[in-house]
């Protein structure tokens, strides 16, 4: 059941803040917004507010911004999407997706905020946990381990490895403290689920506001990257093609959200950018995909035919219908749940 609750509340919010993106950058350039929904299929409660229906539906997998003139036979009416200009459009449709990078930002800057983040000194020590192993050991904050053993710790990465591959081993720690260097012993304690070793220290210091925003920007800017990475990877056969559909997710929000909410966090906050990036891709159906139609008429000076635009989206909806339902098959295979 938590698993389910954890993964309304992050699918919703991912669905909510990308469809607001729309809705807000539509209502700015002077379009009508005939229906903002939260999930597909029959209706479970709703309210219209002026122009526009706000709808709660049954599937909680998606949701859309339903906006006056997307059908060709309203586009010359006033406040028809249609009927604004190139621009305007690509603006809208960007906009779906810019705010789940927003929202990335805001998930991770929280996390950051919360906890502190990585210190200048990729050495230095920061928050320690109370009457954990670096605690009885005298480790303070501030304090610079420089070596463990005989080998010298040249990144906070790599003392942590040495750490989690020793659980139970006698470690003398070389520390540099206030202008002293003197020497330190630690026992790691094995974390029980996964066996690693563990003395309860970490690199994160206090935050100010800016600094957790610039932490949050920075991590969303790598896991963009990642991605992309990813993708190509895919696309060129130097990585399998395994695609978590909804299934997929739900179980891993479910494992993640066991870990709590400083893994819950950036995992949502990586779910989002995958969306972003997902809807900006190029393929028929998708806004990317609208997008370069509206920069093919702002190129051009004229629009596409829209008959054959909608066939083309109507052809790319048909194949994302038949992957997702591949991807379910394969989501169901791989948790053996027939």
């Amino acid at each position: 059941m938590e698993t389910l609750i954890y993964s309304i509340i992050i699918f919703g919010l991912l669905i909510f803040m990308h469809e607001f993106g729309h809705f807000i950058i539509a209502k700015l350039n002077k379009v009508s917004v005939l229906e903002f929904a939260m999930g597909f299929g029959p209706k479970l409660v709703g309210f219209q507010k002026g122009e526009t229906k706000y709808s709660l539906r049954i599937i909680p997998l998606g949701g859309y911004c339903r906006m006056k003139g997307e059908d060709p036979d309203e586009s010359d009416e006033e406040g028809s999407f249609l009927k604004a200009t190139p621009l305007q459009r690509i603006a809208i449709l960007a906009a779906g997706s810019i705010m789940n990078f927003v929202l990335a930002i805001i998930l991770l800057s929280t996390l950051y905020g919360t906890l502190g983040v990585p210190g200048d000194d990729p050495n230095e020590v920061g928050h320690i946990v109370e009457d954990g192993v670096a605690d009885e050991a005298g480790i303070e904050p501030g304090d610079e381990i420089t070596r463990v053993n005989d080998t010298e710790i040249d990144s906070w990465e790599q003392l942590v490895t040495i750490i989690n591959e020793n659980p139970g081993e006698e470690l003398e720690l070389s520390i540099h403290r206030n202008g002293d260097n003197f020497q330190l012993t630690v026992v790691p304690e094995e974390e029980p689920e996964t066996g690693r070793g563990l003395i309860g220290i970490t690199n994160l210091q206090e935050a100010s506001f800016f600094a957790a925003i610039r932490q949050g920007a920075e991590e969303t800017w790598w896991f963009t990257t990642m991605i992309f990475v990813g993708l190509y990877q895919m696309i060129t056969g130097q990585i399998e093609a395994d695609v978590a559909g909804p299934v997929g997710i739900v179980h891993m929000i479910g494992e993640v959200a066991e870990t709590g909410l400083v893994n819950l966090l950036p995992f949502a906050a990586f779910l989002s950018i995958n969306l972003g990036i997902l809807n900006l891709l190029p393929i028929p159906a998708l806004d990317g995909s609208r997008i370069i139609f509206s920069l093919v008429e702002l190129i051009r000076g004229r629009p596409v035919d829209p008959t054959k635009e909608n066939f083309v989206h109507f052809i790319g909806f048909a194949f994302l219908i038949m992957l997702m339902f591949v991807i379910l098959y394969n989501d169901l295979m791989r948790l053996e749940i027939f």
